[in-house]
């Protein structure tokens, strides 16, 4: 049965037509065991991947590859990196579906153009930034509200070299979920200081990501 409606495909195919310009990686990790998830997070991949040729798939077993998934700071499974030129530290933990999947099929189109629709000076001021910025962004796939902030914590990590971001599915990894007291979603937790609740938008995000990147300085 497949993941994407048959009658989604071809407006996606489309779109996917209309708006890709360079060629995306779509690369996974999973497992054959105790990963229940990860049978459906490849077909998803491939299914999108069958309907644009400038979408390759490329598959690694987590256990098998370990020094493959450590060179990626991959620790999890299932995990989908959407990669382009380089890899721009966007990474999905979880089945992109749900909701999440329109953020998924955003972000594959604005890696292909290696850039986003951020303002300008959104754009100067994460060009700034010089120290690494981790963004958890913890979601559910029946979350309406998680793609807005999920979309925008990937759009900062094109942007800036510094900036790794991760969307999370706590139904998947309810033990992650349980570590940062996940009590609703979107939930945002970045460098592990600043954590942010709820549907924000840009400027108070940026705020908080610079606030963040501010208190973990060190000290001289």
């Amino acid at each position: 049965m497949s993941l994407i409606p048959e009658q989604h495909k071809e407006h996606i195919k489309n779109e996917l037509a209309e708006k890709m310009e360079n060629p995306v990686k779509l690369i996974l990790f999973t497992q054959q065991i105790e990963c229940p998830f990860c049978a459906q997070t490849r077909q998803l991949v491939e299914e999108l991947a069958s309907l644009n040729e400038k979408i390759e798939v490329e598959i690694y077993d987590f256990l098998v590859n370990s020094e493959k998934a450590k060179k990626y700071d991959v620790d999890k499974v299932p995990a989908v990196i959407i990669s382009g030129e380089k890899d721009y530290g966007i990474r999905f933990y979880g089945v992109p579906h749900g909701y999440e999947f329109q953020t998924f099929l955003e972000t594959i189109l604005n890696v292909s153009r290696g850039k986003t629709n951020l303002p300008q000076d959104t754009k100067n001021k994460l060009k700034e930034i010089n120290i690494p910025v981790h963004i958890q962004v913890f979601v559910t796939l029946t979350c309406p509200y998680c793609p807005l902030v999920a979309e925008m914590a990937y759009k900062f990590a094109l942007e800036s070299d510094m900036i790794k971001a991760e969307v999370i599915d706590i139904n998947e990894f309810p033990h992650i979920g349980h570590k940062y007291g996940v009590m609703g979603v979107p939930k945002t937790v970045i460098n592990e200081k600043i954590e942010v609740v709820g549907a924000i938008p840009e400027d108070i995000f940026l705020e908080n990501m610079l606030l963040a990147v501010h208190s973990t300085i060190p000290e001289k």
